[in-house]
């Protein structure tokens, strides 16, 4: 799968996502955030999913095109590597079409996430942090006769996700500065594709990947010049951070993306009560680290979003944080 192929969307690619995930997917509310930044902030609120993660957008549109163009594949089911939310879009989408599905996460899996693959009927094959990265960047494993549905580098599943691009343009035109969190770059790309077909050339905002202190792999990268290993600590920002940028995003990430913004996890975690506080929106880490990176004020811009990307946390996490503290 090469670079081209992965980030060459087309408007067309992305309104026919948008017809294939209807039915399924919510057009989520872009909503304001009142603090005291000194930009607006908007959330864009994927935590609303039926899954609680905009990860049933591209998981739904990879396997609809699947099913409806080969869906002989389909037979022996569906599996994808994920440390949780694109497990649940793959499992939701799976057991719509009534096909078995294997999840294969890291052994870090958050239990509330584990809980809802369970819930929605697949199987769960628990594999060390290394292996499981392993499967992500060869696109599965020879060892299983099912589809893989991968987590981020898939055009499918890209496209699915840059019709996120397509409601901002719909519901905030003049918006400057788009804010994703980066985890293998499939939102964050996706997104920036989308928006380069979506508002006219040279209108549409700038997009930056969000990242935290402990796992910023991207950052790293683009100090670098080019994906070395990065500094990596476990953080209950689960969602987002790994231990390198994947070469086949690399190329993408440098071209369609502004840069990085990175931020402190206890920012996340202050980022966090925020959101339930002001707005009443319960996210996850990930889903609120580009909150965290719009209120440093780093972002240029007037006008910001922030993709709250899911609002899978675990209770006894959520619990500390409204206390006041960081798991």
């Amino acid at each position: 799968m090469t670079a081209r192929a992965l980030g060459g969307l087309a408007r067309e690619d992305v309104l026919a996502a948008r017809a294939r995930i209807a039915g399924t997917v919510v057009r989520t509310p872009l909503i304001r955030l009142h603090t005291e930044a000194p930009a607006s902030v908007w959330l864009k609120l994927e935590c609303l999913q039926p899954i609680g993660s905009f990860k049933l957008r591209g998981a739904t549109n990879a396997m609809r095109r699947l099913a409806a163009e080969s869906p002989e594949r389909l037979a022996a089911g569906v599996y994808t590597a994920s440390a949780g939310n694109m497990a649940q879009g793959v499992a939701w989408g799976a057991r719509e079409l009534g096909i078995p599905c294997t999840v294969i996460v890291p052994e870090t899996a958050p239990a509330a996430k584990l809980a809802a693959i369970e819930r929605l009927g697949a199987r769960i094959e628990k594999r060390p942090f290394d292996d499981w990265w392993r499967v992500i960047a060869e696109h599965g494993d020879p060892r299983m006769s099912a589809s893989f549905i991968h987590p981020f580098a898939d055009p499918d599943v890209m496209a699915g996700n840059a019709t996120i691009a397509l409601e901002i343009n719909e519901d905030l035109a003049d918006v400057d500065v788009v804010l994703v969190p980066y985890g293998g770059g499939g939102l964050a790309c996706g997104i920036a594709a989308g928006a380069r077909t979506v508002w006219e050339e040279g209108r549409g905002p700038r997009v930056y990947a969000c990242e935290v202190e402990s796992a910023a792999p991207l950052d790293t990268a683009l100090r670098a010049g080019a994906p070395v290993p990065a500094a990596y600590a476990p953080s209950f920002v689960d969602g987002i951070g790994s231990k390198r940028v994947s070469d086949e995003m690399w190329p993408l990430a440098r071209t369609l993306l502004h840069g990085s913004i990175v931020v402190p996890v206890a920012a996340v975690a202050a980022a966090v009560k925020l959101l339930v506080e002001r707005a009443r929106v319960v996210a996850e880490g990930a889903g609120a680290a580009a909150v965290a990176a719009a209120l440093t004020g780093r972002a240029p811009g007037s006008k910001i979003v922030a993709i709250v990307s899911g609002g899978n946390i675990d209770a006894t996490k959520l619990a500390t944080i409204l206390g006041g503290g960081v798991p």
